[in-house]
């Protein structure tokens, strides 16, 4: 990659803590240097910031409103908050909301960051409007679980100008009708999708997973802790993507992409992310 030009470092405050971040950096940013955790779903570190779930939202001091950590930009000398009652009730909030009406049992961190903010879903009560439906499995590659989705369109910029620029996919309806969708809700296949799997690497939630995962979760035979992780270069091709597979008894389950790869930065073809068949 080439060269940037240096950025010029500014001092925030977090907690009480003077933080020194570059220019241009934001609040999430600076809050992961003075090393809080802040829980984020929406916000994706090859992306650009949604501002969808707004579970990262912290307290600026002068500010009437919460600023969501993910895209709110540092400024010199501001003073921010995490942990206050304001911030901590609406995280709460958010996920009692999500918890309710999606199924987050698949999404890295939620049950602890629940346990953590003493968000309760079940108060709702068995009533509360969901988006429970079944999956939809119509190819050998990936399963579309809308079930678990929380309309965060990290799949969908994926899939457009950022990343990929196939444009398969957009959000349709509204309120709880409201879902990602081919164009015309044709069928995948016949969609404009290539089958680069990036929407995959994005999800927060596990609303899209590899078809072996997906049948491996089914089966109750997915086990994370019995995984190993190598990285290697894909060999089908002269671009030099790295590939990360993921091994569970000798056998590759799922393939990614270091998102730090100046290369790729996650991203991936159908032959990097899929064509592992022949090992």
């Amino acid at each position: 990659m080439p060269l940037q030009p240096p950025r010029r470092l500014i001092d925030v405050e977090i907690d009480g803590e003077a933080v020194r971040v570059p220019e241009g950096a934001t609040l999430l940013d600076a809050c992961a240097t003075a090393g809080k955790d802040i829980p984020t779903l929406c916000h994706g570190d090859t992306l650009t910031p949604k501002n969808a779930c707004r579970v990262c939202v912290v307290e600026v001091e002068g500010a009437r409103t919460l600023a969501p950590a993910c895209s709110r930009k540092a400024e010199a000398g501001m003073k921010v908050a995490t942990g206050t009652e304001r911030a901590r009730h609406s995280r709460k909030i958010v996920l009692e909301l999500l918890a309710s009406s999606t199924d987050l049992s698949t999404t890295p961190r939620a049950k602890e960051w629940m346990a953590e903010y003493g968000a309760d879903p079940a108060r709702f009560g068995e009533d509360a409007a969901t988006v429970e439906q079944p999956a939809k499995v119509d190819n050998d590659l990936y399963v579309r679980d809308y079930g678990k989705c929380i309309l965060c369109y990290k799949c969908v910029d994926a899939c457009g100008e950022q990343w990929q620029n196939s444009f398969a996919i957009s959000v349709a309806g509204r309120g709880f009708d409201a879902t990602i969708s081919t164009e015309w809700d044709a069928a995948l296949t016949d969609s404009a999708c290539v089958y680069c799997g990036n929407c995959v690497e994005v999800c927060p939630t596990g609303a899209l997973s590899f078809k072996t995962e997906f049948d491996m979760r089914a089966e109750g035979t997915w086990d994370e802790d019995r995984q190993s992780e190598t990285t290697t270069i894909c060999s089908y091709c002269g671009v030099g993507c790295n590939l990360t597979l993921h091994v569970q008894d000798n056998k590759i389950v799922k393939v990614t992409s270091p998102h730090d790869n100046p290369v790729t930065h996650g991203n991936l073809c159908v032959k990097g992310r899929f064509g592992y068949g022949y090992v």
